[in-house]
């Protein structure tokens, strides 16, 4: 993703993701989900889901570990 200005220690554990200070939008959002796909092989299936999954950074890492625990 070209976030401009955006660094990974500017993007804190429980700050919102989409539509925080971050810039990323529904098609960043989209990038991710195709990306999380296909380089850990975890599905998120619906928009209800990814809202959740996506709420911050906190909130995707638990969602990986969990879905690659269950795949386990």
């Amino acid at each position: 993703m070209n976030l401009k200005d955006v660094t990974p220690e500017d993007i804190k554990d429980d700050e919102p993701l989409v539509g925080g200070d971050t810039g990323i939008d529904s098609i960043d959002v989209l990038e991710l989900v195709m990306m999380i796909e296909k380089d850990y092989g975890v599905k998120i299936e619906s928009k209800e889901l990814g809202a959740k999954v996506f709420a911050s950074v906190r909130a995707l890492a638990t969602y990986l570990l969990q879905a690659k625990k269950t795949e386990a």
